[in-house]
């Protein structure tokens, strides 16, 4: 029986290939061509698993042929651990959150999802960098959207500046509206043109109240605990990656970031499938 690491490796392949838009170009091109972008993905996927550097993954897999060959390599077409490391950063946001839509499909999900935000620690981002760009925040503001039934990551939303949760969960909700069926989110979340404009598209809101008046109150009341209590799921799934990959980000630049938490959470979910 194949072992984990391979059964990851060939699911990380498979959802690398799928992200990358048309048909999968080889592996490895001689010249400029070089390494597909899937390729890429792949490798990057399987550091955040392993929990290596990019350099003591290619020190790795030099020793492990038959996880190289599920990517298509031979050991001597490996790429250097710069090339790794620069793709990542070239490659479009857009391939990333492909790759995480990709890995939340397999799972069968439930019908109660919920919404949550929380902070990574981006010390590790470049001290010039971050004079360079004037930047202040310690930390990347991240809301993750998760499946209440199955704690599969559908969404994650990264911002470097600090906007209201209203206005986050709205862009990250609109654009999952096709996954949604009942959201449960805490206060942070109490806007009633979001609580609208779900209900346009169908979407149950079980959103509590700031209760600046008995009405609000009352609302509060009125609210379905069993199902707004089961967004503890969403605070389960975020000290699970925390726990799984820590708290500090290595990407020293933000939109690295950004890739680095999307990849994590599609880690996440690739990992529990193939725990079922």
């Amino acid at each position: 029986m194949p072992s984990k690491l391979a059964r990851f490796t060939g699911r990380v392949v498979s959802l690398a290939q799928k992200a990358v838009v048309g048909e999968p170009a080889p592996a490895f091109a001689p010249g400029e061509t070089g390494y597909a972008d899937w390729v890429i993905v792949a490798v990057h996927g399987l550091r955040e698993y392993l929990g290596h550097s990019y350099r003591q993954l290619l020190d790795v897999l030099h020793e492990m042929p038959r996880i190289v060959s599920k990517l298509g390599l031979a050991v001597a077409e490996l790429p250097d651990f710069t090339t790794v490391c620069t793709r990542m950063q070239d490659l479009e946001m857009t391939r990333w959150r492909v790759l995480l839509r990709l890995s939340a499909e397999l799972h069968e999900t439930g019908e109660v999802q919920a919404i949550d935000a929380t902070g990574f620690d981006r010390r590790a981002a470049s001290r010039r960098y971050a004079r360079r760009t004037n930047y202040t925040f310690r930390a990347v503001k991240t809301t993750i959207l998760v499946d209440c039934q199955t704690s599969t990551v559908l969404d994650i939303h990264c911002s470097m500046k600090r906007p209201h949760d209203t206005q986050i969960g709205e862009q990250l909700l609109k654009r999952n509206l096709d996954r949604v069926e009942t959201i449960t989110a805490d206060k942070g979340y109490d806007w009633d043109e979001l609580r609208r404009k779900l209900r346009e598209a169908d979407v149950r809101p079980v959103i509590k109240h700031r209760e600046f008046s008995s009405l609000d109150a009352a609302h509060n009341a009125r609210l379905d605990d069993e199902t707004y209590h089961r967004r503890s799921v969403v605070e389960s799934v975020i000290h699970s990656l925390k726990q799984r990959f820590g708290d500090r980000l290595r990407a020293r630049t933000w939109f690295g970031q950004f890739r680095e938490l999307a990849l994590k959470a599609a880690v996440k979910n690739i990992e529990a499938a193939l725990s079922v």
